[in-house]
């Protein structure tokens, strides 16, 4: 077995976006590990990517810069706050440093939610969903061409949702997700001559920090959980080994597409209930 296929050893990478802490540092590190930023940096840094990441809070970042400094990871990491365009330039510049003007992996993991229907929702509901969810991911992967391009194997992976795929309440949320996919196929086509591929990665209901507190509700969780065939909510490192694997070079001949990692849900209609 070629084992290189298997690895990212001397690759390197961005992971936009972050969960900030909530209450004391005991609670904020708990917090930070429920997250799909925090499970991406461990699973690429652990197949051998150097790796920065940013947050635009400092304390929550220095946290997890010890951690990962603690387990031999090779990450590093800057303020920043995605929503706004010079800032997002200044972090392509200090990418740009550190790696020498190459980068091989792209995570546009930021996001913002706001579970409203469509007339619920405001002017300013949907500037702010398009501005943080769609605008940050779209710059920030216009800054990164010249870089992916130049490393001569680029990958771009987007953090989408289930909700660009089917209809929910959360109507604005899930245009700006529907939209991420076909940018994600957009550019798959556009830049496949550059050497860099593009994928969209679209989980479910995941456990993490900011729906933790709706798992903890049991009638939640069985209107929800009644409808996916795997009868339960997705783990964040199970999302970061999808986004891993397609920066693999076990993946090279994959781009243009959205793989749905939702225990089932979207291919489910109503037809299954799982026994209780």
């Amino acid at each position: 077995m070629d084992m290189k296929r298997w690895s990212l050893q001397g690759m390197t990478a961005l992971v936009t976006g972050g969960a900030k802490g909530i209450g004391k540092s005991g609670t904020r590190i708990l917090s930070l590990r429920l997250s799909f930023r925090y499970a991406i940096v461990e699973e690429l840094a652990g197949f051998g990517a150097r790796v920065h990441t940013c947050d635009i809070d400092k304390t929550s970042l220095d946290e997890c810069l010890s951690e990962w400094q603690t387990k031999g990871f090779q990450v590093s990491g800057s303020v920043c706050d995605v929503s706004s365009r010079p800032q997002r330039e200044q972090l392509m510049q200090t990418v740009s440093s550190l790696f020498d003007s190459k980068l091989n992996i792209l995570i546009n993991n930021v996001g913002k939610f706001i579970l409203k229907s469509a007339l619920e929702s405001t002017a300013e509901d949907f500037s702010s969903l398009m501005a943080i969810n769609l605008e940050s991911a779209y710059h920030i992967s216009q800054l990164a061409h010249p870089l992916l391009k130049a490393s001569g194997y680029g990958n771009i992976v987007f953090i989408s949702s289930v909700s660009g795929i089917v209809s929910g309440t959360a109507s604005i949320y899930g245009v700006t997700k529907g939209a991420m996919n076909q940018l994600a196929r957009n550019l798959a086509c556009e830049w496949a001559s550059d050497g860099i591929r593009a994928n969209s990665v679209a989980p479910y209901v995941t456990v993490t920090s900011l729906v933790k507190k709706y798992l903890d509700d049991k009638k939640f969780s069985e209107a929800m959980f009644s409808r996916t065939p795997l009868g339960r909510a997705c783990e964040p490192r199970e999302v970061a080994s999808l986004v891993t694997f397609l920066c693999l070079p076990a993946a090279s001949y994959i781009t243009g597409q959205t793989i749905c990692i939702d225990g089932g849900f979207t291919v489910n209609g109503f037809s299954y209930k799982p026994e209780v």
